[in-house]
């Protein structure tokens, strides 16, 4: 049972939106805010319960950064719409209460993090992530370096932009060792922040990405595409520019983006993208989700792939923030990518070996949940 659920009707375009805290802890909870037409109350609801897996799976009592609880904000509409951001901007007004006090929030499918702080600054708020602020120790230090990590960039790209997808990247090597993959190669479904940094972090670690899709369709080249150019030239909302495409490259559907032969899929893009009807399709060996709630149950039991879940592959979007914040990294990017390795690729060898990855990482949260429950509820 959630502690809190809310919806909200947008009195000039009837836009709903929806706000899920699945628990507090310390009086606060985390999660991102997503757009996108079709939105539902049950996906914010099950979106937040992952992020309560996802802060508790990476709990180390030894750190500074206690983890809170989870929590997801959602509003049913098409991002591509010119009246996104007022409607972002008066779900947010109406939430305001909320992200005063108990909700911290970023970026998620169809928002960007830029877009959240205007309207955030617009509503007269001070930050999307305040209601943390109080359990900081040393607030004006722990605002400066997340502040100067903001300010990093890695090769033209905002370190905030890569630290999902160079988790993701992780998970996904870390997976292609257990499963002795040789040669791999990988198709990469959505190129925003999380898919964009994921296709850069398996190429440059010798990872061919034979395929790329984007709201507009697939890309592909079975002998790689070149990932860091189409990176630097993509749209706000990660679309390709073909123009950018080189002679070798091939264009495809929409619908064609399982058809594109790979040994590791990255779903990254919307929830529920591989489902019943089309998990037959699913040719991989090795399925990374770094979107939430990529793969349905129903699908997950007839895939022939080793599945790792997105409560591990891409916990450190969020985590970040929070070693960042607390002082558990420095606001760098060799800091950030040396921590997320080594928990990724931690978590990863905890669960891959069980019979079902998914219930065991979630027996290794709940534990964690738990724990945590004891030491600060």
């Amino acid at each position: 049972m959630s502690f809190l659920q809310v919806t909200w009707t947008d009195p000039a375009t009837g836009a709903r939106g929806y706000l899920v805290i699945d628990r507090l802890v310390r009086g606060v909870s985390s999660g991102g805010l997503r757009m996108r037409a079709g939105c539902t109350l049950d996906e914010v609801r099950g979106l937040a319960e992952g992020m309560t897996a996802k802060e508790a799976l990476n709990y180390d009592p030894e750190a500074r950064y206690v983890p809170l609880g989870g929590a997801k904000g959602g509003i049913d509409f098409d991002p591509y719409d010119p009246r996104a951001f007022d409607v972002l901007t008066a779900y947010l007004y109406a939430m305001s209460p909320y992200i005063e006090r108990f909700w911290t929030m970023g970026e998620d499918l169809g928002l960007r993090q830029s877009t959240i702080d205007t309207a955030i600054a617009k509503i007269g708020l001070e930050s999307s992530i305040q209601a943390v602020y109080p359990l900081l120790d040393d607030e004006h230090k722990a605002r400066q370096r997340l502040s100067d990590a903001f300010a990093v960039t890695v090769d033209g790209v905002g370190l905030d932009e890569l630290v999902g997808g160079y988790g993701v990247a992780q998970a996904a090597l870390e997976g292609i060792e257990r499963l002795g993959l040789s040669n791999p190669t990988a198709f990469v479904q959505g190129f925003g922040s999380m898919g964009g940094a994921t296709a850069r972090y398996l190429a440059k670690a010798g990872v061919p990405v034979v395929g790329l899709a984007d709201v507009h369709g697939v890309v592909a080249n079975p002998a790689g595409l070149d990932v860091e150019t189409l990176l630097l030239s993509r749209d706000p909302h990660g679309g390709i520019d073909r123009s950018r495409l080189r002679d070798t490259d091939v264009q495809r559907g929409r619908d064609e983006w399982l058809d594109v032969e790979a040994d590791v899929l990255v779903p990254a893009a919307t929830s529920y993208a591989i489902h019943r009807d089309n998990a037959k399709s699913v040719r991989a060996k090795l399925v990374v989700e770094a979107a939430n709630m990529p793969v349905t149950a129903e699908a997950e039991d007839l895939l022939d792939a080793l599945v790792i879940p997105d409560v591990v592959a891409n916990s450190a979007t969020n985590s970040w923030w929070w070693w960042t914040l607390f002082g558990d990294i420095e606001p760098t990017a060799e800091s950030a990518f040396a921590k997320i390795r080594t928990t990724t690729r931690r978590l990863v060898g905890r669960i891959v070996d069980a019979p079902r990855p998914r219930a065991a990482a979630a027996e290794i949260a709940a534990a964690a949940v738990e724990e945590i429950d004891q030491r600060f509820r």
